[in-house]
């Protein structure tokens, strides 16, 4: 079926999604392609997201497995189309670039990441945090071999038959990076095929953000060893 399956993993996001969904659902409507919006929300709702769904046409799912991995793997688990497009839901992610990556997808990727640091991309994050990530995607582009210098951003289109095969295991925002491995892996001697389209990563909309330091790079240096392993089974 071709069909775009929009997925969004909400944590106590009911304010920003009052403001993204008019916006998402405008850029949607104008790409002229059927679509559904899927929204992952948390085991045990703790805010009104499931009623600005319903009011908005989006269904409301809960995940079963913890952290932003485990949403991410139900979000997986439930779309019906044959492209996947992920974005924020704290509205950092402007929905005015869809167009620019739906096309981009279009000619034949694998993946199109909506990318912060691609000729043309920005960012409104903070020095500190601009530093930090400039260094996690340099050694993720060494662990993971795939050529994107954004490889931590959660604003993305894939090939939903190439991303069901996957078998994520992170907990955390890590999972973003072993998706691209797994799917490279899977690919096989077709290749993988990905392009970045710059994006502006804005400010969230309301509330404030659910990331933690200290758990995140705990996360992330583990998850580096464990992905090195797979990369060099999966040469074998």
């Amino acid at each position: 079926m071709s069909m775009i399956s929009v997925v969004l993993l909400a944590y106590r996001e009911e304010e920003s999604l009052k403001l993204l969904f008019p916006r998402l659902i405008e850029k949607m409507n104008a790409l002229g392609e059927e679509y559904e919006l899927i929204v992952v929300d948390t085991a045990t709702p703790e805010d009104n997201t499931s009623e600005v769904c319903e009011k908005y046409g989006a269904r409301y799912v809960n995940q079963e497995e913890p952290g932003f991995g485990g949403a991410y793997r139900k979000g997986i688990s439930v779309i019906k189309g044959d492209k996947m497009l992920v974005l924020d839901s704290d509205g950092s992610h402007d929905p005015k670039f869809i167009p620019d990556i739906y096309n981009k997808f279009l000619e034949g990727f694998d993946v199109v990441i909506g990318s912060r640091y691609t000729k043309g991309g920005k960012t409104e994050d903070a020095i500190s945090s601009r530093i930090m990530s400039h260094i996690l995607n340099g050694v993720y582009r060494l662990v993971t071999g795939v050529r994107a210098k954004d490889l931590s951003t959660n604003f993305r289109m894939y090939r939903a038959d190439l991303i069901r095969q996957v078998k994520l295991t992170s907990v955390n925002y890590d999972v973003l990076e072993e998706v691209l491995l797994l799917m490279k892996i899977k690919a096989g001697k077709d290749g993988f095929k990905v392009a970045e389209i710059p994006i502006t990563f804005n400010k969230r909309l309301a509330g404030e953000s659910k990331r933690r330091l200290i758990p995140f790079i705990i996360s992330y240096i583990k998850t580096m060893f464990r992905l090195i392993g797979i990369r060099i089974r999966g040469a074998n």
